[in-house]
């Protein structure tokens, strides 16, 4: 029972000492408490405020609890057994005429103190620290995004946005491309790095994530071979750095740059042609590279690059 004397007891007591001094009725128009109330407490109370804390209404037994016979049947097979699973425990138990159900077992030796031991907890990931860009093309982030189905007029067609986001400066190049292939990302390969050179950009490294499109690190056949895009990164002198898998938030800039275009772009627009998708992805490349961002201090891509020049 807690020590601490609650605001509750405090009311109670002032109540008994009223009514020990004027009476119960007095006490009840007084309080506004039933005379039944006043006499419970009244029975209870020997002077002293502790003794008019609440009790506990939990019954003391219940018919359907464990029997002693079953609480020592629990303990010698826990004894004799002490690494089993609380399965397996209940399944032994069963084999000695033990009818309860796991989760009536699992409380009784809860409360017994036996319960079972527990996994050992997984060793949480902790994260390495970001390392900050430095200066414009030291790492360019790429990756393709799958155009939605109800934005595309003809049922045949299918569409990959390309994406390539200059971690430093946030600037971004898009290209369309009827499939996503190694073939495709090669040649976007090769127009981001001319695209970011006209700007005054020099690529180093690209960071991608697993996919097929990209490496044959998780190819069964042609896992000990470099894919036509990393031949191509290697004979250009840019750096291929792959994200760890299953992990995209270490892509988290073209992640979320996909996220917006979705709101702004595709929620929107519907394409009848590949000329047509590469037509307006070029609009909205141009728009998006001139809209303040809060990572830049509310300044454009552009304007960043320009104040960083």
């Amino acid at each position: 029972m807690s020590k601490s004397i609650t605001q509750d007891m405090a009311y109670r007591q002032s109540l008994m000492k009223f009514a020990e001094n004027h009476g119960v009725k007095k006490a009840s128009r007084k309080y506004n408490k039933s005379r039944s109330y006043i006499y419970f407490w009244k029975a209870r109370w020997d002077g002293t405020v502790e003794s008019l804390h609440c009790r506990s209404r939990r019954p003391h037994s219940h018919p359907n609890q464990h029997s002693p016979a079953e609480l020592k049947l629990i303990r010698d097979i826990r004894r004799r057994n002490p690494r089993l699973g609380l399965i397996e425990l209940w399944h032994r138990l069963r084999k000695r005429g033990y009818s309860r159900r796991p989760e009536s077992l699992f409380r009784v030796m809860k409360k017994l103190g036996i319960s079972p031991q527990a996994q050992q907890p997984k060793v949480p990931y902790k994260p390495k620290p970001y390392q900050q860009m430095t200066y414009p093309g030291q790492r360019v982030q790429v990756d393709v995004k799958v155009v939605p189905r109800k934005c595309i007029a003809d049922p045949e067609l299918h569409l990959f946005q390309y994406t390539a986001i200059d971690e430093f400066t946030r600037l971004r190049f898009l290209a369309g491309y009827p499939e996503q292939s190694t073939w495709s990302s090669t040649v976007f390969l090769k127009k981001l790095v001319a695209w970011y050179a006209r700007r005054g950009i020099h690529v180093e490294c690209v960071q991608t994530d697993n996919g097929f499109e990209f490496t044959n690190r998780f190819s069964h056949r042609n896992c000990d071979h470099l894919s036509l895009f990393e031949s191509t990164a290697a004979q250009m002198g840019i750096q291929h750095k792959l994200i760890r898998p299953y992990t995209p938030r270490h892509n988290g800039k073209v992640e979320r740059s996909h996220r917006e275009d979705q709101k702004r772009f595709y929620s929107s627009h519907s394409f009848f042609s590949l000329d047509d998708f590469r037509h307006q992805l070029a609009v909205h490349n141009r728009r998006s590279n001139q809209f303040p961002m809060r990572p830049l201090h509310y300044l454009s891509p552009l304007e960043y690059l320009v104040q960083y020049v």
